[in-house]
């Protein structure tokens, strides 16, 4: 069985060097933008983990003073976030980068869910796990402005997610999608990222 718990035990490695931030942020290009949601929740988990000292680190980590829930913000200062906040979720040995990606993805998808684009996604699978995951790719263009996902289905309950020229880590799309099959009370849930490229990679689904 594939595994994708958040909460599975912080003794997993990061996966292959191609997850490197650098190198993720040397392919941003002017107008990749990410929506203002995004930034929130994730420094709504670190507060909650670490306070707001732990937030006023994260802000100066980007060297943003605030972010606002309907606005974008380049994808490089939210990459960088990212990572902060993973320093921050990981300062007490309470798990390592993998761990902690899974959980700001998780975080990520209650936060989609939670949006105009979620409750239209939501509505349009009428609670089923397998049309939520084919109206996914709509729901990540309403969040973010690049990138390209498809569906390709194996079978009733097992298919692939495919991400193009997406810079979050795999572990992070682990954390999230695993978050949104969840959400449809799907059981048996696991998925397993791939790197395939530096911004493309492939993920595994399956539930019961």
């Amino acid at each position: 069985m594939m595994t994708s718990d958040c909460g599975l035990a912080p003794d997993l490695e990061p996966g292959d060097s191609l997850e490197d931030l650098s190198r993720r942020l040397a392919l941003v290009i002017p107008g990749d933008t990410v929506r203002g949601t995004f930034f929130l929740g994730t420094l709504d988990m670190v507060r909650e983990c670490r306070g707001e000292a732990g937030v006023r680190r994260c802000l100066a980590a980007v060297d943003e003073p605030r972010f606002m829930e309907f606005f974008h913000y380049p994808v490089g200062t939210f990459l960088r976030l990212n990572e902060a906040a993973v320093v921050e979720l990981t300062l007490r040995g309470e798990g390592n980068w993998t761990w902690a990606q899974r959980r700001l993805g998780r975080r990520a998808a209650a936060d989609l869910l939670s949006s105009a684009a979620g409750r239209a996604l939501v509505l349009l699978s009428r609670g089923e796990t397998r049309r939520l995951m084919g109206n996914l790719p709509s729901a990540y263009r309403a969040a973010v402005n690049h990138g390209e996902r498809s569906v390709v289905w194996e079978g009733e309950r097992r298919g692939r997610v495919i991400m193009r020229r997406d810079f979050m880590p795999c572990a992070f799309h682990e954390g999230l999608l695993a978050a949104l099959l969840e959400s449809t009370k799907a059981q048996g849930v696991g998925v397993q990222g791939a790197r395939l490229d530096v911004l493309d990679g492939e993920y595994r689904v399956e539930w019961e």
